[in-house]
Order: structure tokens, then C-alpha cells, then sequence
């Protein structure tokens, strides 16, 4: 639902952008169509992201050159394990989301309300030199849905290629066919939050559906050269049955195929699921063999310190080819190529010859 009238928004300011995916509905509101919320608003109104707006008739973007924060982190802690392995990468964010999960582990961002969490300027430009600069590999549109910053995120996109730099786009992938089909032509890698597995789980816990989720990921594989990586967050009790896994990984097989990575991570109690505890090890576990079974060839766990399982192994031999200690890569035996330098098989993803030494850095940057 829209949030209440915002006499402060105009189209004045140099954060307000004008944007295209929206229609004029019979009644007089104006119809968001970037995400499947389809906010219909009344000028002076906010959507449920908070970041697009109605104003004049017309929706607009309010946080077009500002951002929450910039971190240069491993690539791994995107997660993606086969995109430039132990590169750099610029991560930033904005604010708001179009979900509403209670389990958000980034929600002072993207459920933040106030513009004070916006106060570094950041133009495509300014952000796309500074990745360069700092021998980025690529910059991440992170830590808050990139599909609500749209506009921002292409024009960022569109300036880092002068640079050579890549653009990396973290997301839970709720998107409609036309923003999706714009949006993805400039995004190099991405990694989709795929919540759950049935839609009760993201109708009651995100606030959203998931047929949509699993329409990004079908056109990711099927109508765009973008590599791709897949993070399930597994929570206690609401999203970890056998059956839902079995459900899952059977489905990515079948619409995806067995080579598109897959990250079973451990939940912690943030935001409005504190009652719930720390997901065990054992459930991770259980969800790697379950995945193995159906033949997915890469499968790792996150948030927990398991070196075998977030590892890289030939899925033809067996051999190991790209050791990871959290975000540290340890032993390499993939040939130029990007396949096993035993057996030759390819290994899926984009790869250097050599692997890359940022390691487990994380460092904060100032604008």
C-alpha cells in the first residue's frame, strides 16, 4: 500500500528523476510498473518501496546520486563464487525495498524511512571512477533492491563501462517482463535471493510472490548472457522442509539445468524474527546433499565456517578446483579457460587465468 501524502517531494531536486515504467489508471492514480506491487498512487504519494514517488502525474525516482554507504568487499560475499574469483568489488546502496520480509538482515537500509540514510552523493560518474581507481573488478547495486533504484542503477551501469568496469546486481529478482528486460541489458553477473520455495512462504513472510522470482531467473538463464547465482536464505521452521528443498532443487534443474550455482545460507534473528533461532549447520548440510542428489553440480553454504562446503569441485572428477576459506581462496587448480586442470572439463562461470587476491578485506570508503 502507498504511504501517506509527502509535501516534500518536487521535481525540483536533484535526487528526483523522471522514470517510464508506469501507466495513467481510469481513476486519476498513476500505476507503477517496475515491480509486480503495481502501486497505484495519487500525487504526493510513495509507494510501499518508498524511492518512487507520483508526482505531476508521473512517477518518479527520489534517490536518483545518493547512497547509504560504500564498501569495497570479495566478490564471494555477494555471494558469487564463479564470477572473477577473488576480484574486488564496490558495493553500495540506496534505500527502501519493494519486499517486506520480517526477516531482513539489511533493514536499517532497506526499510529505512528517512533521507539522513541517503547522505552521500554518489553520481554514476563519481561511483564508476571510484571503482576504477580502487582496481575494482565491478561495482554491486547491494544491500537494498537495485529494481527500485532502476534508473540509477542502468546509469551507473551505462558509466562504468567506459571504465571497464562490471556491474553486479544483487536482488530478490521481483520484477515485471518490461523493467526486467531493460534493466538486465546492462548487468554483467548477478546473485537472486530466491526466498523460499512455496508462495504462502513469500505472501506471508515477504510480502510478495513467488512466481515472479522464479520468471527472473527462467529469463536470466534463457534470454540473457548474464552468469548468475542463486542465495536461499534457510530460516527455521519457515522455509528448511525436505520437501520444499527437494521441490526447489528439482525445479532448478529442470528450468535452469544443473550448472547455475546454488548458496544455502544460515539465518540469524534480526529485525521482526528475533524469536527465531540461529539456523543449526546440520539444516545447511542436509540442503547441500539434498541439491547434490538432483545433480546440481556447485552447491555451497554461507554465514557458517565450512571450508569443504564452500569449496569448488569438478563436477566430472571430483577434483578440487578452487579451495575458499570464508572469503579467502586458498589452493587453484583450474587451467586459463576456466576448466579443471585435471580432466579438462569446463567449469561454469567467468573466469581470469589466475585467480584474484583481495581475499577477506572489507574496507569503507569515503566520498
Amino acid at each position: 500500500m502507498p504511504t501517506q501524502q509527502d509535501p516534500t517531494l518536487d521535481l525540483s531536486r536533484d535526487d528526483v528523476v523522471k522514470t517510464q515504467h508506469w501507466h495513467k489508471l481510469e481513476n486519476g492514480k498513476i500505476q507503477c510498473d517496475v515491480c509486480p506491487r503495481l502501486c497505484k498512487l495519487r500525487n504526493g504519494q510513495r509507494g510501499l518501496c518508498f524511492v518512487r514517488a507520483c508526482v505531476d502525474d508521473q512517477i518518479v525516482l527520489t534517490t536518483w546520486g545518493r547512497s547509504s554507504g560504500f564498501i569495497i568487499d570479495p566478490i564471494e560475499k555477494k555471494p558469487l563464487n564463479h564470477y572473477y574469483p577473488g576480484s574486488s568489488v564496490l558495493s553500495f546502496g540506496t534505500a527502501g525495498c519493494n519486499l517486506a520480509c520480517k526477516f531482513c538482515q539489511n533493514w536499517d537500509i532497506s526499510k529505512s524511512r528517512e533521507m539522513d540514510t541517503l547522505a552521500s552523493l554518489a553520481t554514476p560518474e563519481m561511483l564508476a571512477k571510484a571503482a576504477y581507481d580502487a582496481d575494482c573488478k565491478s561495482i554491486a547495486y547491494t544491500y537494498n533492491d537495485p529494481v527500485i533504484f532502476h534508473e540509477y542503477a542502468i546509469d551507473i551501469a551505462l558509466a562504468c563501462k567506459e571504465y571497464g568496469v562490471k556491474s553486479v546486481a544483487v536482488s530478490a529478482g521481483y520484477m515485471c517482463e518490461e523493467s526486467r528486460r531493460e534493466f538486465y541489458q546492462y548487468i554483467d553477473a548477478a546473485n537472486i535471493d530466491l526466498k523460499g520455495f512455496t508462495d504462502k512462504f513469500y505472501w506471508k513472510v515477504c510480502g510478495g510472490h513467488l512466481q515472479s522470482v522464479l520468471e527472473t531467473l527462467e529469463y536470466l538463464k534463457h534470454e540473457t548472457n548474464v552468469w548468475f547465482e542463486i542465495t536461499t536464505l534457510l530460516i527455521p521452521g519457515q522455509n528448511d522442509s525436505e520437501k520444499e528443498l527437494h521441490e526447489e532443487c528439482e525445479w532448478i534443474v529442470e528450468h535452469l539445468g544443473r550448472d547455475v550455482p546454488i548458496h544455502f545460507t544460515a539465518f540469524h534473528p534480526d529485525y521482526k524474527m528475533l524469536d527465531i533461532p540461529q539456523t543449526p549447520a546440520s539444516i545447511l548440510t542436509t540442503a547441500r546433499d539434498i541439491a547434490l542428489s538432483k545433480g546440481i553440480y556447485y552447491v555451497y553454504v554461507g554465514n557458517v565456517h565450512d571450508v569443504a562446503a564452500d569449496s569448488t569441485y569438478c563436477h566430472q572428477c571430483g577434483e578440487l578446483l578452487i579451495q575458499r576459506d570464508w572469503y579467502e581462496l586458498g589452493l587453484w587448480k583450474m587451467a586459463p579457460g576456466g576448466t579443471c586442470a585435471k580432466c579438462g572439463t569446463p567449469c561454469a562461470g567467468v573466469f581470469d587465468d589466475q585467480p584474484g587476491s583481495w581475499g577477506r578485506k572489507r574496507v569503507r570508503m569515503l566520498f
